[in-house]
Order: structure tokens, then C-alpha cells, then sequence
């Protein structure tokens, strides 16, 4: 087994292939309110990379946020961006491991398979030197046909069959303090606490400097926080951004049977009927 997982891509790597035909850049860098990943997009990113609005490309429908969106919809928004589902992906973010794995797990769902994420993000991409724009990138608008796999994609209804019949192990991507029910969620309105039988994986915890841990280490921090990597997993956070970094490291290691619950701690938290585990201070 490779000490790293096979979807990620180093700087050097991608900057050899910048004017490669096939190849899509695209910035996933999402934020809470105070810091517009658009606006820091558009004031420089790396040549041909396009932006990912992870508040724009959703379920029209929902008033959860980030709700993963109907095929149709992806294909319409990732086709405006010139991306084809045969292209080689590469998606980064910011700080190298926050939102940019939410991003890689929705092409891997809709059918994408050559997609991986950039190490060490933007902020390292930069302070190394390497190029930056702040051109627009050009775009010519392709057709992005979606094979959606909704397997990947737990809902209110099976999430709530699942913590009842303890049918599969819950990965919670949350700070501790918020997994504990001691620390507020930033989003009003939601009561604190985790789903009964979850455990704790923080997502900062998967990785050092922007990096994704190597696979052994990786391994160890999972099964450390109580995952039986034999067994199927669901992954959670606030808005099922972070989940999809657990998502990558239990893909990254070969785990066959991981699906994410999209509504996580925003729809969970909300409902005042559904069971709620707090912690003692």
C-alpha cells in the first residue's frame, strides 16, 4: 500500500500540467460568514481554475445548507464551468483539507472518476511562488453528463433508521467541543450534541499542513476514535462540508462502505424529536 492516498496531487505535480489539455482546476474553497471565498477567487487563484460556489451549486429545493443537488442541476452549473466528467479534476481550497474534499466527494457521486484534491491548498501554492492570476478564467462551456450514485447519500429518513437500529457507524467530522454539546453551534437555532452511537473525528484531525495524513497514520486516527474499518460508516459534520474529509480518508484506504449523511448536525440538530447525546462539562 502507498504511504499517500491516490487522490491527491502535489503543487508540482499540477503546475507541469497547467496547459493540459483535459485538465479541470477548480476552487472549492467555501467559508463561514466574514471571509468570501468568492471575492479571494477573483482576486487570485491559479491559472484556468474555475470557482466552485458550494452555496450556489445545490438543491434549489432545500433550505439546508449545501444540500447536494439533483443531477440535472450539477449538470448545469459544472457544464457553465467547462468541466467534462471525463476530464482530470483537480479541486483545492484555501488551507489545503477544508472544503475542497466536499467538492471531490460530489464529482465522485456524480459520476466523475479521475478527480483528486490539490495538498496544501492555495495558501501553500502561493507562499511557494508558484503562479497566480487574477484574470478571468476563459471558458468554454462543455457537457457534463452525470451518472449519480444516490448510494453515496444518506437522507433525514435513513439517517434516523440507522441511529435507531445502529445499522452502520457514525463519523462526526465536528469540532469536540460541539460533538460534546459544550461548545454552541454557529448555526442559530440548532440544539448542541452528537447522534447517539457516533464518534468523534474531527476533520482537522486527518491532517498536518494541509496534507492528508499518510495512509498508516490515517488508519491508526480512525480506528483510534473506535471505527471498525471492516464495517460500513456514515460521515457527518455541521452542513456535510467537513464529512467529506472522513469520506476521502476512508476512500483513501481502500473502505468500500462509507456514504455521507448531506443534512448532518443542520437538519439533525433542528428537529426536536430527534435523540440528542450532550456530555457533562
Amino acid at each position: 500500500m502507498s504511504d499517500k492516498s491516490p487522490f491527491i496531487v502535489s503543487a508540482g505535480w499540477l503546475e507541469e500540467r497547467l496547459d493540459e489539455p483535459g485538465l479541470s482546476i477548480v476552487d472549492g474553497s467555501w467559508y463561514f460568514p466574514g471571509r468570501d471565498a468568492r471575492v479571494e477567487y477573483e482576486a487570485a487563484h491559479i491559472p484556468g481554475a474555475v470557482f466552485f460556489d458550494q452555496d450556489l451549486v445545490v438543491n434549489p429545493d432545500s433550505d439546508l445548507p449545501h444540500a447536494v443537488p439533483d443531477p440535472l442541476t450539477f449538470e448545469r452549473h459544472v457544464s457553465s464551468m467547462g468541466i467534462s466528467r471525463d476530464d482530470t479534476i483537480v479541486v483545492y481550497d484555501g488551507p489545503g483539507l477544508m472544503s475542497a474534499p466536499r467538492v471531490w466527494w460530489m464529482f465522485r457521486s456524480m459520476g466523475a472518476e479521475k478527480v483528486f484534491v490539490l495538498e496544501g491548498g492555495f495558501e501553500r501554492w502561493r507562499a511557494e511562488g508558484r503562479p497566480v492570476t487574477s484574470e478571468p478564467t476563459k471558458i468554454a462551456p462543455t457537457a457534463f453528463v452525470p451518472e449519480f450514485d444516490e448510494s453515496r447519500v444518506v437522507s433525514f429518513d435513513q439517517m434516523r433508521h440507522i441511529v435507531e437500529k445502529r445499522e452502520a457507524q457514525i463519523a462526526d467530522a465536528r469540532a469536540p467541543g460541539r460533538f460534546a454539546g459544550t461548545e454552541p453551534e454557529p448555526r442559530p437555532g440548532l440544539r448542541s450534541g452528537h447522534m447517539p452511537g457516533a464518534v468523534n473525528i474531527p476533520a482537522s484531525s486527518l491532517s498536518e499542513n494541509g496534507e492528508l495524513l499518510p495512509l498508516d497514520r490515517l488508519r491508526e486516527t480512525l480506528e483510534a476514535a473506535g471505527l471498525d474499518l471492516n464495517k460500513p460508516v456514515v460521515t457527518s459534520c455541521g452542513s456535510g462540508v467537513t464529512a467529506a474529509v472522513i469520506s476521502l480518508a476512508l476512500e483513501s484506504l481502500g473502505h468500500k462502505d462509507a456514504r455521507l449523511y448531506d443534512g448532518s448536525w443542520s437538519e439533525w440538530g433542528r428537529h426536536e424529536d430527534t435523540p440528542v447525546v450532550k456530555e457533562r462539562k
